[in-house]
């Protein structure tokens, strides 16, 4: 069994998009995926990347969720789904066990950014995860 943790900075939207679509096209049901971010907000999820995921086959719900001791003891894997988030904050030994953190440097979105924009980065996210599972057998 491997346990995923998608990782970008607040959980609102490359994490959350990273793990709808790894649950939705993972078979090796072993595999589990969970997202968080480093930093704790109070902003709900964009609707206008909700709807962008959606179009794209994607449901992303719910409100943003930290990054916990809790996650980071079930993890065996950290993807960092951002180019904001430095890897050496998951450079950590449990258990003399050295993790394993991968980084996808999906760039964060500024508000205001166009639906185009939006989906280009959904499907950036899209690439990295489809070929991330091809590698987890």
């Amino acid at each position: 069994m491997t346990n995923i943790l998608f990782v970008c900075k607040y959980n609102r939207f490359r994490s959350r998009v990273a793990e709808a679509y790894f649950k939705k096209i993972n078979k090796n049901k072993k595999n589990k995926a969970r997202s968080g971010g480093i930093m704790v907000g109070a902003y709900p999820l964009n609707p206008k990347q909700v709807k962008a995921a959606a179009k794209l086959g994607i449901k992303i719900s719910g409100r943003p969720e930290p990054v916990t001791t809790e996650k980071l003891i079930w993890q065996d894997i950290t993807v960092i789904v951002a180019d904001n988030v430095p890897k050496y904050l998951f450079d950590f030994n449990e258990n003399n066990h050295k993790k394993k953190t991968i980084v996808w440097k999906i760039p964060d979105l500024r508000h205001g950014e166009t639906e185009a924009r939006i989906e280009e980065i959904i499907k950036m996210i899209i690439k990295h995860v489809d070929k991330f599972i091809g590698e987890l057998g």
